[in-house]
């Protein structure tokens, strides 16, 4: 199995853990005086650099979240003030989907962009490309960093990369198969929607000789029911990872997949807490993820609350990695929680659930008010196969047996629900 940096990734957890605090005092002396935003939560925490011996050290840090860079860049506009440097010396611009509130900017140096292809070069790696591999990157380029970091981390691992942008989903294909890729880089809802297209129009994906699909920009691939229907339709190993553009790529699967992904402990110091508490969860149990990212100091986010619903697993992987794993990837998100009827229904587990089902092509799940009480509503397109009617029936006794509640199941006719390139949204409140 290929590694990125096999010296880190195999180190003994002792040495690891000294080479992140050694980082993270590096980081902390760039940047504490330059940049405005940290500099005063240290001066609050009244801590130094050499004060961060251990990860226990950490704890004299308050939380970043998003809610803060937000509010910061508006009272501070365009970019607020967690910029190390002068504006001159950054050269990327890339700002959040925007899909949970007012989207985040954020600025790169040349330094922090090469850090950011080194993070998807573990991601990559993880997946077992190398040089002998040609990567398809489907995606249509805009502020969005999904694949931009792709490409630098192709760049990494020595892959030929093609890019797939400015073409519809059958010219991609086509490309596909014209320059032999061995792997896809994609959504998991958009490697969906190219098999659905193959399908439309009798190209046969197995006639390509991609062997790994890599999947970015939501969750899906780690959703068991989404993960066996992805490598079914492509005849390939499916790969998840994790990252955000404000904190960076860092969580990736590896060849052995011992069900969940490998923190990259080489780039980020991982720490899981309790949501209401914030303090360190045991060993086992589920919490929320918090990431210090140590390689990019032009935006640098210290003790970051992703939101994401992680347990972390210390056994050993048969990769020969020593980093932690995120058993079972990203559970879900706390704020995408909804509480019907007394239940607390999270969209992962909902889309395992629909997604078990033969038949179902795409999917829309809508809570919705019906009186003093809500409701969930599911439409449902359905491909060749079992009848919609039976299609409708199990995804509604999966839900009731599962969930404990009784949905709304609609059949609507092909092509009737949305399809998407980017972060996909099945999921709406009314």
């Amino acid at each position: 199995m290929p590694l990125f940096n096999p010296q880190v990734e195999t180190a003994p957890r002792e040495r690891l853990q000294t080479l992140q605090m050694q980082r993270l005092r590096a980081l902390l002396t760039e940047i504490d005086g330059r940049n405005a935003f940290y500099s005063e939560r240290l001066r609050a925490s009244q801590a130094r650099p050499e004060d961060f011996q251990t990860p226990a050290d950490l704890t004299r840090l308050p939380f970043t979240t998003k809610q803060d860079l937000v509010a910061d860049q508006a009272a501070h506009p365009p970019f607020g003030r967690n910029l190390t440097y002068p504006e001159s010396r950054y050269t990327r611009f890339h700002q959040t989907s925007g899909t949970t509130g007012q989207p985040l900017r954020v600025l790169d140096t040349p330094e922090s962009w090469d850090w950011w292809g080194r993070c998807w070069g573990y991601v990559l790696a993880g997946a077992g490309l190398t040089a002998e591999d040609r990567l398809f990157v489907a995606f249509g380029f805009g502020p969005f960093i999904g694949f931009w970091a792709a490409v630098e981390g192709a760049r990494h691992v020595q892959a030929l990369m093609v890019p797939g942008g400015g073409r519809d989903s059958l010219q991609r294909l086509q490309l596909m198969r014209d320059t032999r890729c061995t792997a896809l880089c994609c959504t998991p809802t958009y490697a969906l929607r190219l098999a659905e297209v193959a399908q439309e129009n009798g190209f046969d994906l197995h006639s390509l000789p991609i062997r790994a699909t890599v999947h970015a920009g939501e969750p899906g691939a780690n959703v068991p029911a989404t993960k066996r229907l992805l490598e079914e339709a492509w005849g390939a190993k499916c790969y998840d990872h994790a990252g955000a553009t404000e904190v960076g790529a860092f969580a990736f699967e590896c060849e052995a997949q011992p069900g969940g992904m490998h923190f990259n402990e080489a780039e980020f110091i991982i720490e899981v807490v309790h949501p209401d508490t914030g303090r360190a969860v045991e060993a086992g149990e589920v919490g929320e993820l918090v990431v210090t990212n140590l390689g990019r100091p032009g935006f640098p986010v210290l003790r970051y609350r992703t939101g994401d619903m992680v347990r972390v697993a210390t056994g050993p992987c048969d990769c020969g990695r020593t980093f932690l794993r995120c058993e079972g990837g990203i559970l879900g998100r706390y704020d995408d929680m909804r509480t019907v009827r007394g239940v607390n229904v999270y969209p992962s587990a909902l889309e395992n659930l629909v997604r078990q089902v033969p038949g179902v092509v795409e999917f829309r799940v809508t809570v919705a008010k019906r009186g003093a009480l809500d409701t969930l509503r599911v439409e449902l397109e359905c491909g060749d196969g079992p009848e919609p009617s039976a299609v409708a029936q199990s995804v509604s006794d999966s839900i009731r047996h599962h969930l404990g509640l009784r949905p709304e199941v609609k059949v609507v006719p092909k092509n009737t629900l949305p399809r998407f390139e980017l972060k996909a949204r099945r999921f709406w409140v009314e």
